[in-house]
């Protein structure tokens, strides 16, 4: 029998108030807390802390206060990572970004989903799908990223997107929903 972390891990429909998922979001928190709450001017301090959250990273990167996940070791970053502040990533399911990607303040990533069954809503369970976005991609301030989303390398997300369907490679892309206005 499979434990909620697995279903969960497989976006399957999981218990997201399952005792041991209870406790790495509350780990996770806490760890946000803490790299939130550090100097700026304490950059060893500050990768050291998102190395020990996060799930990958690369060697060269930069996350500004605030940022917020759920669990921490679903989100692998690439080289050249660097998002602005007020970055949210609800790493239900894996969320894992190219080297060279640029992000805006006030976006979110979010892989979780409710069921669309009101029934089976109000039972609590949820589910989630991978979020993907590729080398040298820019997303512009406060874009958000919806759950089973790719965006292939070199895109460029417009400020203020709603990104609900994959977008190509060497794309530019603005709207709610997002859409391609151009290819570069």
């Amino acid at each position: 029998m499979k434990t909620e972390k697995e279903k969960m891990l497989q976006s399957e429909l999981y218990d997201a108030a399952d005792k041991v998922l209870m406790e790495e979001r509350v780990r996770c928190k806490d760890l946000c807390f803490e790299y939130n709450s550090l100097r700026p001017s304490l950059q060893n301090e500050r990768q050291d802390l998102l190395k020990k959250l996060l799930g990958k990273t690369g060697n060269n990167f930069l996350i500004e206060q605030p940022f917020y996940c759920d669990y921490g070791y679903n989100i692998e970053i690439g080289e050249n990572f660097y998002t602005n502040v007020n970055c949210t990533i609800l790493d239900v399911a894996k969320v894992t970004f190219g080297d060279n990607v640029l992000i805006a303040p006030n976006c979110g990533f979010y892989t979780a989903e409710h069921p669309i069954d009101p029934e089976i809503r109000k039972s609590g369970l949820e589910s989630a799908r991978p979020i993907t976005v590729g080398n040298n991609v820019w997303i512009g301030a406060q874009s958000i990223i919806l759950p089973g989303v790719t965006i292939g390398d070199n895109a460029i997300i417009g400020a203020g997107s709603v990104v609900t369907k994959d977008i190509p490679a060497n794309a530019i892309a603005v709207g709610n929903p997002c859409r391609v206005i151009k290819t570069t």
